[in-house]
């Protein structure tokens, strides 16, 4: 039985914003397995409510007065590891700094409108209910451990270069550190890989550009017609389109199509897993890492199906065991797998196939 059965998500709210604050406090408490036991203006008086109240989930702002909220997540998530939801305004200033917050440890990132704050947020609380109960799911008791832990061995580069094999990882809550610790473990001519992390528009070229500084591979966020080359990352955008890969003549290639969200998602993992089990088949390795949901499951089971080799993140190094723990109900993954014997496990899987 799961904590939600058991009780309601309490929940704190940070914002600075005394509108927003009453907003997000009568929409939560509208749902009968919320309950709002706090609210701050600032990331002090947060401090204190954390100690004092040990909420279930946070809901926190970035841009506030004293001390913004990244440097709060960093400075508590060590100390009282706490479910976050950042519900932030996502400016065009401040998204390298909201990335920041999933990478400290935030668990999901809620856009607020730009524009008719009053009237857009309320119609987006049916959503951030959903998230803050998700959230609440989330173990991220071990994150400071996994953030001291030491870098993850590089794997041993002997493969030839070639455009018949790929790699396909899919991640949600938890894989932006994930992803930052086994990718850098890929030697750089080590099949093509395409990635989809559910994350929101305009955070996935940042993203790719900070894994590029510390990748043997080259990575960028994903482009239509993009080759998926060796020694060569997509990381597929975020929110608004869906990321598949095709065969052209001798080649793999990735389109970017709009469409409806799959498992609440865009880009969805199930999306690009369906497509490389149906234009890569058994020259495929994929692997489903930490998230929310079950996004990915059903397109890790095709590949398999397909002849491609398949693996899961275990529970024990997961933030969410929802999309790997589907992914185990269907048969979907061959090996359940500890997150830094993940690169290995790919490489050699291709390697032997």
């Amino acid at each position: 039985m799961s904590r939600l059965d058991k009780n309601r998500v309490r929940v704190l709210i940070v914002d600075d914003s005394a509108l927003v604050r009453k907003i997000l406090s009568v929409g939560l408490a509208k749902d009968p397995e919320i309950e709002v036991i706090g609210q701050a203006s600032d990331p002090y008086r947060a401090r204190d409510l954390l100690v004092e109240l040990r909420p279930d989930v946070i809901t926190l702002d970035v841009e506030m007065p004293k001390m913004d909220g990244v440097t709060f997540l960093k400075r508590f998530m060590p100390v009282l590891p706490t479910p976050t939801v950042i519900i932030s305004s996502l400016t065009q200033s401040g998204k390298r700094i909201v990335f920041e917050a999933l990478e400290a440890g935030a668990v999901d990132v809620v856009a607020k409108p730009v524009l008719g704050l009053v009237d857009g947020l309320p119609l987006m609380l049916e959503d951030i209910c959903r998230r803050v109960k998700a959230a609440a799911e989330a173990d991220v008791s071990g994150f400071a451990r996994h953030r001291a832990t030491s870098p993850i061995e590089p794997v041993a580069s002997s493969l030839e270069e070639t455009t018949d094999r790929v790699i396909a990882i899919g991640a949600s809550t938890g894989g932006v550190e994930a992803l930052g610790r086994i990718l850098p473990a890929f030697p750089a001519d080590a099949p093509g890989i395409v990635i989809v992390q559910h994350m929101p528009p305009g955070f996935t070229g940042t993203f790719a550009e900070r894994l590029n500084h510390t990748c043997q591979m080259r990575v960028k966020e994903a482009e239509a017609d993009d080759r998926v080359m060796p020694g060569r990352i997509l990381i597929a955008p975020g929110g608004v389109r869906h990321m598949s890969v095709l065969r052209s003549g001798g080649e793999y290639r990735v389109a970017l199509k709009e469409g409806d969200a799959v498992n609440y998602s865009r880009p969805a993992v199930d999306v690009l897993f369906l497509s490389v089990a149906a234009a890569v088949g058994r020259n495929a390795a994929a692997a489903l890492l930490t998230g929310m949901g079950k996004d990915g499951a059903a397109g890790l089971l095709a590949i398999r199906r397909a002849g491609g080799r398949t693996c899961a993140q275990d529970e024990a190094s997961s933030v969410v065991f929802g999309m790997p723990a589907a992914a185990q109900r269907l048969g979907a993954a061959e090996a359940m797998a500890r997150l830094e014997d993940i690169p290995a496990l790919l490489v050699r899987a291709l390697r032997t196939h």
